[in-house]
């Protein structure tokens, strides 16, 4: 069996991120139930040191379909721009991540591999393939954002569990 770039990346970003869009309608539901405002929630954090849930959901777009644009223009360098500050704002961005992926076009995808790509933060610079991007800095950090903001929830008290963060698994038919 081979696997291609599109299968290592496309499905598995689409899943989670449908996983943090349920999440999103449980975190609406536990501040309304607890009493919190939107904005105690997506700014708590793990430890003080770290970005909020806000940030952490923001990040799992930009690290799926932010990611592809990126190869797609050779240079990926991480957005400064805010997150959202309600949970509207959040499902929108997640939403709109899940859209776009669903929109990838399979072969055109693939022909990414050995596109040059650059990661670009200030002035350090980073060269890579495509395929090196997506899969060694891309995807971990598409993880690292999920589980930290599915962590969040967790030590807020939110009942979540493994479940809700694999989302709807892609199982034999």
């Amino acid at each position: 069996m081979t696997l291609s770039l599109y299968d290592a990346v496309i499905p598995s970003n689409i899943q989670i991120l449908g996983a943090i869009d349920r999440l999103l309608d449980k975190a609406e539901a536990f501040a309304a139930e607890k009493g919190m405002t939107a904005a105690e929630l997506i700014d708590a954090r793990l430890a003080p040191d770290m970005l909020p849930f806000g940030y952490q959901v923001k990040s799992v777009a930009e690290h799926s379909i932010g990611g592809i644009e990126g190869v797609r223009g050779g240079n990926f360098s991480p957005s400064m721009a805010p997150w959202p500050t309600d949970f509207a704002g959040l499902h929108e961005r997640i939403r709109g991540a899940i859209a776009a992926l669903e929109a990838v076009d399979r072969a055109e995808f693939d022909a990414l591999a050995d596109r040059d790509t650059q990661f670009s933060m200030g002035e350090l610079r980073m060269p890579f393939t495509g395929a090196q991007f997506l899969l060694s800095f891309s995807q971990p950090n598409f993880y690292f954002h999920a589980t930290t903001a599915y962590g969040i929830l967790r030590a807020q008290g939110m009942k979540i569990g493994k479940r809700d963060f694999l989302g709807a698994l892609r199982i034999k038919r």
